[in-house]
């Protein structure tokens, strides 16, 4: 059974930057869709960043020029970087993945794989 697992977030201040790490438990991991959302309290999930099975890279707006999606298939994983981070990017953030995934960042019911969320708090 494939999993993801992040890890990385923590409590920063406004202006700081964290990187989020995702890992996951897959042979193919080229043939993956990939994705980065976010949930806080209240608010609806929102697709951050996503790398689609074609290797098509999209951004939410609020958060390009600020976020760099990235993954390493030798390892298995994919990265968020997160600079500039302002009090509105606390959020869980969770890694999800789909076999052939293609815009997924839009449309979180197309992935199927999940992890457990990793806390990502700034401060003011």
């Amino acid at each position: 059974q494939v999993q993801v697992t992040e890890s990385g977030g923590g409590l920063v201040q406004a202006g700081g930057s964290l990187r989020l790490t995702c890992t996951a438990s897959v042979l193919d991991f080229d043939h993956y869709a990939l994705a980065w959302f976010r949930q806080a309290p209240g608010k609806e999930r929102e697709g951050v960043a996503a790398i689609d099975s074609d290797g098509s890279i999209s951004y939410a707006d609020g958060v390009k020029g600020r976020f760099t999606v990235s993954k390493d298939n030798a390892d298995n994983t994919l990265y968020l970087q997160m600079n500039s981070l302002k009090p509105e990017d606390t959020a869980m953030d969770y890694c999800a993945a789909e076999e052939f995934g293609l815009g997924c960042r839009t449309n979180y019911r197309l992935l199927t794989i999940w992890g457990q969320g990793t806390q990502v708090t700034v401060s003011s």
